[in-house]
């Protein structure tokens, strides 16, 4: 262990090289915060590529209506044929028909647009609803190391399938105050998934970003964090920077774009926390 003191104000743990995969299903992780704008979306992808850099097989899913994780990754969300919305509709399709490579080998997308956002009232009817995504993602469980779900900025039905899909939540959380207010309730959330439809989910971390080390207010807010949540926060931190923009207009993840960027290191770091904290990644 290093005694080097890092922003979340506790001593920051040396994360070793990544260990063999294990045998086994993909472990389904789950990109979760009811507010927009706090970074779901570039950790999803960043995430992913850092994890493809480790040895692992990904498969990013893209949940949120919006579809700002198929933009991120270069494809035009509009001119889609097939999407994750009609494999949750049409029970003659697999993930497998819907799935694109991506810039990087060995990380894939099913990507998602606007349609997606019918789903959510045509499921109401449906039996099982809450375990659609479940359903679409064992299909391939067995063919991946880790699925990366982005859900939408929202706690209605589609992001409780994410949760009911998932082995366990990142909850990214921009620093500053507005952030913090809703996490309780994103917890209570979590919890009756866990009660209700999936006991094993579990929340892996809380992640800050767009983390300002300059102001007195991103410190404050991560120390707060830190004092509610402890352990469950993350060592790492992901700082403001243009390059998160840029790597998104060039649809390429940070790893890729700016490979040896504070940006790309610090989503590298994480990739390593995650794997030591979900020993079955």
């Amino acid at each position: 262990m290093s005694q080097e003191t890092g922003p979340t104000g506790r001593p920051t743990p040396t994360f070793g090289d990544p260990q063999p995969r294990r045998p086994g299903p993909a472990t389904v992780l789950s990109m979760c915060n009811q507010k927009g704008g706090v970074g779901k979306t570039t950790t999803t992808i960043s995430l992913g590529a850092a994890l493809v850099e480790a040895g692992r097989k990904v498969l990013l899913v893209d949940f949120d209506p919006q579809g700002s994780l198929t933009v991120g990754l270069g494809l035009n969300a509009h001119e889609l044929d097939q999407s994750i919305y009609h494999v949750l509709m049409d029970r003659s399709l697999t993930l497998r028909d819907i799935i694109h490579q991506t810039s990087v080998p060995g990380l894939d997308l099913a990507p998602a647009n606007i349609d997606l956002s019918a789903a959510e009232m045509q499921l109401v009817t449906e039996v099982g609803r809450e375990q659609a995504l479940a359903r679409a993602l064992h299909e391939v469980r067995d063919e991946y190391d880790v699925i990366l779900v982005d859900c939408q900025p929202s706690l209605g039905l589609l992001t409780v399938n994410a949760l009911t899909a998932s082995d366990g939540v990142i909850i990214p959380l921009e620093c500053e105050y507005f952030a913090l207010r809703g996490v309780a309730l994103l917890k209570e959330t979590i919890e009756k998934v866990r009660e209700r439809t999936n006991p094993r989910l579990q929340i892996v971390g809380l992640l800050g970003t767009m983390f300002d080390s300059r102001t007195l207010h991103g410190r404050e807010v991560l120390q707060t964090l830190v004092q509610g949540w402890g352990d469950l926060v993350f060592h790492t931190v992901i700082r403001r920077t243009v390059k998160f923009s840029d790597s998104t207009v060039a649809g390429e993840p940070i790893t890729e774009y700016a490979t040896t960027s504070p940006g790309a290191a610090s989503y590298r770091q994480l990739a390593r926390e995650v794997l030591v904290r979900c020993p079955t990644v």
